[in-house]
């Protein structure tokens, strides 16, 4: 987390205070003071307090960006329609549009206690067991999230599901062309072979689109004992109507050994009592009731999106264009995750 200041980038509290004075009168106390907690080309997250409660404001990154990127309605509609249901998610406060306030489009949520695991070493300090029934947790949450039927909480028109895996690929291979500055052997054979073999997908999910251990925030934090449930499912930017798999698939992919342990990249799964891939997806098949027999071709995609994300780290690293611990390493990733890819789709 940052630290605490009067006017952060991108949030200034006074402005904050006095809009929400207008649109909920009597829920602020005090003079606000914020943290930015994370930030870059994602989403700008905040805590915020008036010394007796905290919020969490979202808004987009500063400078321009591509407003269906960073579409704060969106984040704010799923957060809000999925509060009744059994997915754990912060309750949201308000949504505005309106740029004049602190310079772009926000919504503000309720804080809610609890850790998100990013490494190995923390989980590590749990215990197998432990480690073990948080991810367990985190398995049974995604089949929650799927098993959410979108037009009985008003996201029916959430996305367009049909052709989704095509465009979603066709969209990384757009990706990939606009971060090509070195030879990469097989990412053009895995393209091909994913193009080919597109398969037909069940009936749409609301996806989260990035699900994965440290985007979750695990226990209440009250003392009272061990308490491994999840408490939140947080970041929900690219979130949309989609085929349930390609959440699934990503989860299994971030738990590759292809993806080398360097700072910001999480190592989560190396700790002892973390599933493998095929217990994740057994766990998942055998409480979701989903056949999962055509998982390869969803792993294998996942691996070339992952693929595609770490050459755009590289490419702009390479030019000067992005600083970072150890991103020169990450490019290092980008042909073992090609080469995972082709594995799972059976190539030699």
């Amino acid at each position: 987390m940052g630290t605490a200041t009067t006017n952060p980038p991108g949030l200034d509290p006074q402005r904050l205070r006095a809009h929400l004075d207008a649109e909920r009168p009597g829920l602020v106390c005090g003079d606000l003071r914020a943290t930015l907690i994370t930030g870059g080309r994602s989403n700008l997250t905040y805590d915020v307090t008036d010394g007796h409660r905290h919020w969490v404001v979202r808004r987009p990154p500063l400078g321009h960006v591509l407003p269906t990127a960073h579409d704060m309605s969106r984040e704010h509609r799923v957060v809000t329609a999925l509060a009744p249901t059994p997915v754990p998610v912060p309750g949201t406060v308000l949504y505005c549009d309106d740029p004049e306030v602190i310079g772009a489009s926000f919504y503000v949520m309720e804080r809610v206690v609890g850790t998100p695991y990013r490494e190995a070493d923390r989980l590590a300090r749990l215990g197998p067991r432990r480690t073990r029934n948080i991810a367990h947790a985190m398995i049974d949450t995604l089949v929650d999230l799927h098993a959410v039927d979108p037009a009985a909480v008003g996201l029916g028109d959430f996305g367009r599901p049909d052709g989704f895996v095509e465009r979603q690929l066709r969209r990384w291979a757009r990706q990939l062309d606009s971060s090509r500055s070195r030879e990469l052997p097989g990412i053009d054979e895995l393209h091909s072979r994913l193009a080919a073999a597109l398969p037909a997908s069940p009936p749409p999910t609301i996806v989260h689109g990035d699900y994965r251990l440290d985007n979750l925030l695990i226990g209440a934090g009250d003392g009272a004992g061990p308490d491994d449930r999840i408490t939140a499912v947080l970041d929900w930017e690219m979130s949309t109507l989609g085929d349930p798999f390609t959440d699934l698939a990503l989860l299994i992919a971030y738990s590759s050994p292809a993806i080398p342990p360097v700072p910001g990249v999480s190592d989560a799964h190396t700790a002892p009592g973390y599933p493998g891939p095929d217990e994740i997806a057994e766990r998942y098949a055998r409480c979701s009731g989903r056949d999962v027999s055509g998982l390869d071709f969803y792993v294998a995609f996942a691996y070339f999106k992952l693929a595609v994300i770490l050459e755009g780290i590289h490419y702009r690293f390479a030019r000067g264009q992005t600083v970072g611990d150890d991103f020169d390493r990450l490019g290092e990733a980008v042909p073992r995750l090609v080469e995972a890819g082709l594995r799972s789709l059976g190539a030699d």
